[in-house]
């Protein structure tokens, strides 16, 4: 007896769901059948550029209306068959007479047609809904891009949005339609954009770090590099952009570099700055750490003022002990910070950058000039 009711309650189950999956099905079909049916028939493209006639934009079209589900859209192999049935010429349909010819023969409500053309450097794209009923076209939209024919996908989608009322990305429409907004890495990767990657040279002052340029001149016996304060530098910018938006770009930019080589010095040191320059001017501005490699030694200033290198040995003076740059002393790492201003020339595809810095320390100010070049034509994602 259990087990006759158990199979009867499974039964009932069964039966329900399959009620309610019946119920379902003719809830959809009632609800698709509501949509007026929509066929795309033509879209007619007058852009010169082969990247833009590689699209099937009659493809791009349909997929647009068919998700926004507002619209029974005809699939295309069916519309094909249909009409190559009916030897339909419907390829150049775009006047409102031939479509209502062609909406009495395949019996679809509403058909769409667009059309995309080059006007001023700008991307004109339209598209238009028929009425089969009317007779007339209901609705029509035309927008204008930026001539960006590998975006043209995103621009059928837009003009798609707005003829049908539906709210698009402000900042996407903006980046297709504003020239100053558009420059960016991502949404133009062929756009040319200012780099300056290349050799750096030039000099750095001392002059004002007193106690550094003493020890500069010193005499090499008392710990001193008889060197004069100003230094000849060489080396190479190698620049990184992260960010690319309207005129301005954010960078990486990475700087080895040698001092004091016209001088006999041998001191190295790397750069690391964060930068923002704006490409239409040349003008930027950076900052970061640096890191040289100087030799420096332990020492003490005695009462007269001379300095006294310790050599290892226990400070018992009664002086107080601190480490300086020394001729003679071991090669050991000093930091600090770079402040960089400056605008990269241009003439034709040569770009000659020109900046000054500051390097601000307890003993004062070093600041220096630097410039370099590069002649290469520069994308913004390479």
């Amino acid at each position: 007896m259990k087990k006759l009711q158990v199979s009867s309650i499974v039964r009932k189950f069964l039966l329900l769901a399959i009620y309610a999956s019946v119920s379902t099905s003719f809830c959809l079909m009632a609800q698709n059948s509501e949509k007026p049916t929509l066929a795309v028939i033509a879209f007619r493209n007058d852009h010169p550029d082969p990247k833009a006639a590689q699209y099937s934009l009659s493809d791009y079209l349909r997929l647009e209306f068919q998700k926004q589900d507002k619209y029974q859209v005809l699939d295309r192999f069916d519309m094909d068959y249909i009409l190559t049935q009916n030897k339909i010429e419907y390829q150049n349909c775009l006047s409102r007479f031939c479509l209502e010819d062609i909406s009495q023969k395949i019996n679809v409500e509403k058909l769409s047609i667009g059309n995309i053309k080059l006007l001023d450097n700008r991307i004109s794209i339209t598209i238009k809904i028929f009425d089969r009923k009317t007779k007339q076209f209901e609705k029509a939209q035309t927008s204008e891009f930026l001539d960006i024919p590998g975006e043209i996908g995103m621009m059928i989608h837009i003009t798609v949005n707005d003829l049908n009322g539906v709210k698009n990305d402000d900042a996407v429409v903006k980046k297709l339609t504003r020239k100053n907004d558009f420059e960016s890495a991502i949404n133009n990767p062929e756009e040319l954009c200012l780099r300056s990657d290349g050799p750096r040279m030039g000099f750095t002052s001392f002059f004002f770090e007193p106690s550094i340029s003493k020890v500069l001149q010193d005499k090499k016996y008392n710990g001193g590099f008889e060197a004069i304060p100003v230094m000849f530098q060489f080396g190479y910018q190698i620049e990184k952009q992260y960010l690319n938006e309207g005129n301005f770009q954010a960078l990486f930019e990475f700087i080895p570099m040698v001092t004091g080589l016209d001088q006999g010095l041998f001191i190295p040191s790397l750069t690391v700055m964060n930068g923002i320059r704006n490409n239409t001017s040349g003008w930027e501005f950076a900052f970061g750490p640096t890191v040289s490699i100087i030799k420096k030694a332990d020492g003490y200033y005695g009462a007269n003022g001379d300095w006294v290198r310790l050599e290892g040995k226990q400070n018992t003076s009664g002086f107080a002990t601190e480490s300086r740059m020394d001729s003679r002393g071991a090669a050991k790492f000093s930091t600090g910070f770079v402040l960089a201003a400056g605008k990269t020339l241009k003439s034709g595809k040569l770009n000659i950058p020109v900046n000054l810095y500051l390097i601000p320390n307890s003993s004062g100010v070093r600041f220096g000039v630097s410039f370099g070049f590069n002649a290469k034509s520069r994308y913004c994602n390479r």
